[in-house]
């Protein structure tokens, strides 16, 4: 990541999320979420591809909000045309269909695409209101590392701050939502998703906002983000993707990559 200078013109607002997984109508509705709210800035923490339909469909919104887009795991295998995904599974049961929603989105990604997704960005840092702001996919040591709420103990994210520099770290890659303050004053945010629901029967999906409004303060909330999952459902049907996907978008449980899951998140969900 570069080094940090501050901002000439610093956000006031700022609109956050991961995860886009293809699912073109909750990228639409969160777009509309952040132009409602104001923001100044809006950035993807990556991997828009993955699990949902049609990912073409995603890229048009991208530009068009002006995003400001940055490479996961799923971008860098799809933009380098790799063999699979990287998603950091070690589960035959996750990776069975994290191979078919790979396989998809390499097929129906267009080759422009594809090229855009290899040049992107691996991470964003910027100086705002005098706060050291870090922004990675999975983590700042790996893009495909998970960063679970139950296995992270507070003195691990000191040290993953400190070593970052960061005073507020903000990521993705586990599709489940969390953030917590240090004893230190930094702060973890872990966007979550908003291709696919956070297991846990809710049919809507996350997004973060950063609000930068106070100076020496940059506060953050969680944005429940609903858009037509039905829509969606019927759009993946016709793309012959698998009725375990579609049925988490149904039902707002997860039934695949499940395996990855600590103890602790998988007992909150379905399966």
């Amino acid at each position: 990541m570069p080094n940090l200078t501050p901002d000439r013109d610093p956000p006031r607002r700022v609109v956050v999320f991961g995860g886009v997984y293809n699912n073109h109508l909750s990228l639409s509705a969160t777009l509309a979420e952040a132009e409602r709210l104001g923001a100044d800035e809006i950035y993807c923490l990556g991997d828009m591809g993955g699990f949902g339909p049609n990912p073409d469909k995603v890229f048009p919104l991208l530009h068009a909000a002006d995003v400001r887009c940055m490479q996961g795991n799923y971008d860098h295998s799809v933009g380098n045309r790799l063999e699979d995904c990287a998603c950091g599974y070690t589960d035959p049961r996750d990776n069975h269909f994290a191979r078919i929603s790979y396989d998809y989105t390499l097929a129906h990604t267009s080759d422009a695409n594809k090229d855009w997704l290899r040049a992107l960005p691996t991470g964003f840092r910027h100086l705002w209101n005098g706060k050291q702001v870090v922004m990675a996919h999975g983590s700042t040591r790996r893009t495909n590392e998970f960063l679970w709420s139950s296995t992270s103990p507070d003195h691990f994210l000191e040290h993953l701050l400190r070593e970052a520099e960061a005073d507020l770290l903000l990521v993705t890659h586990t599709g489940i939502p969390w953030a917590r303050t240090l004893a230190s004053g930094r702060t973890v945010i872990n966007v979550g998703a908003i291709g696919r629901p956070a297991t846990a029967g809710d049919l809507h999906v996350w997004a973060v906002e950063i609000e930068l409004t106070t100076p020496g303060l940059i506060r953050h909330r969680f944005l429940p983000i609903c858009y037509d999952h039905a829509a969606l459902a019927e759009e993946m049907r016709d793309e012959q993707l698998p009725e375990e996907f579609i049925a988490t978008i149904l039902t707002g449980w997860w039934t695949t990559c499940l395996e990855i899951l600590p103890a602790k998140e998988r007992a909150l969900g379905r399966f």
